[in-house]
């Protein structure tokens, strides 16, 4: 599905402010964005800005690793706050957490891929999908 309001690229433009104009708004229900880190890496932090100019808590947020580009073998998933599996990826055991200008830090734990695919399904404030930015470190896979 095409952004409501921005542009794909966004997510990884490295501007962080999420303010009007630096951001991705994607439709209700469950979305997804991915990242093609161009080659497999060791993954050792993520961070991810939804929406940061309101508190909000994003809903069932699954944060998925693959060198598959479609995500049909080799998935790790390295983070999931969905506790009842309405997205269909599995139940999480992680937190919720409200949206901070920090961004949402997350350990892959040196998880290998070279697609980075993030799912939501909405927000406390609606039912939209939001992303200011990704970021990804690792170093290249062996």
């Amino acid at each position: 599905m095409q952004p409501v309001i921005g542009e794909l690229n966004f997510v990884t433009d490295g501007e962080k402010s999420g303010g009007d104009g630096y951001f991705v708004e994607l439709g209700p229900g469950r979305q997804w964005v991915q990242v093609d880190l161009g080659a497999s890496y060791a993954l050792y932090a993520a961070l991810v800005w939804h929406y940061h100019s309101q508190a909000r808590v994003y809903r069932d947020v699954v944060v998925q690793v693959s060198d598959d580009r479609d995500f049909l073998r080799g998935v790790v998933t390295i983070f999931n706050n969905d506790h009842d599996n309405s997205s269909g990826l599995g139940i999480g055991k992680d937190k919720e957490y409200i949206e901070v200008s920090e961004g949402r830090l997350i350990d892959p734990k040196g998880v290998k891929g070279r697609y980075v695919r993030l799912y939501s399904d909405g927000n406390t404030s609606n039912d939209l999908n939001h992303y200011v930015e990704v970021e990804i470190y690792g170093t290249p896979s062996r």
